[in-house]
């Protein structure tokens, strides 16, 4: 990577410095809490920073939503942006260094084009698991309308359902493929389709620790939310920074 950045320390991101451990390696179930906690650690050194970071992504998430159709296309092309600069925070506190607000901006600086095409390739995952979903609900209202009896109602439902499962399925695919890709783009330089591959087959290859990390996400949400959802201010940095603890335990130094 001849293009030069200064939120890197001396050979923190260099491809030239070794290719990432293809598709990862296999870590113990016990690690999928692991990485809340050291996410955790993480988010203790500089709090201040990671909250302020925080609100401003949220306020230019907000910006972006009232925008017809063009600020969601942003949002989707913007956020491995966002993601991949926090990735490079992460990597900086976690080394001693500081935490700054032009880390949430520093995918603007390195890797941009490929972070944004990885939203773009994003945007296609996503119309992928909207197509199949908009197709069973159709027939299902279509044939449950001809009908029209109590069958027909019941073909509805099944349809929604159906649909909700499929969604929830591919969902978790397309969530798959995206989770490392921002770090393995921004810290590695692995191109796009690729960093979607090896993230795929990092989250596959470690399912058991995910369910953990799910439960326990889970479980923090609630919590979070409870009051006036203003834990968020401190569980999204803490999973932030669990995902970065996750891509350096899966995919060793960055």
């Amino acid at each position: 990577m001849s293009q030069t950045n200064p939120f890197l320390s001396p050979g923190s991101g260099d491809p030239a410095g070794g290719s990432p451990l293809e598709g990862g390696r296999t870590v113990d179930a016990g690690r999928g809490w692991a990485w809340i906690t050291e996410g955790f650690a993480l988010f203790k050194k500089q709090p201040g920073m990671w909250i302020g970071i925080v609100l401003v992504l949220f306020v230019i998430m907000v910006v972006l939503s009232i925008i017809p159709v063009l600020g969601a296309i942003a949002t989707f092309l913007l956020m491995p942006v966002f993601g991949g600069g926090m990735m490079l925070g992460c990597q900086s506190v976690e080394r001693d260094g500081t935490l700054e607000m032009g880390h949430l901006f520093a995918g603007f600086k390195m890797q941009t084009g490929n972070l944004v095409a990885l939203g773009g390739l994003a945007v296609v995952g996503w119309i992928i698991v909207v197509l199949p979903v908009i197709a069973i609900v159709g027939t299902g209202a279509f044939f449950g309308a001809a009908r029209g009896d109590a069958a027909g109602i019941g073909a509805i439902g099944g349809s929604f359902l159906l649909a909700v499962l499929v969604a929830l399925a591919l969902s978790i695919l397309v969530y798959m493929a995206l989770w490392f890709a921002p770090a393995l783009v921004t810290l590695r330089g692995v191109a796009p389709v690729a960093a979607l591959k090896q993230s795929f087959k990092g989250c596959l290859s470690n399912i058991v620790p995910f369910l953990v990390y799910g439960l326990v996400v889970f479980v923090l949400s609630i919590l979070a939310t409870i009051p006036l959802a203003l834990g968020w201010l401190v569980l999204g940095p803490v999973l932030v920074a669990s995902v970065y603890v996750a891509y350096r335990d899966i995919y060793g130094d960055a």
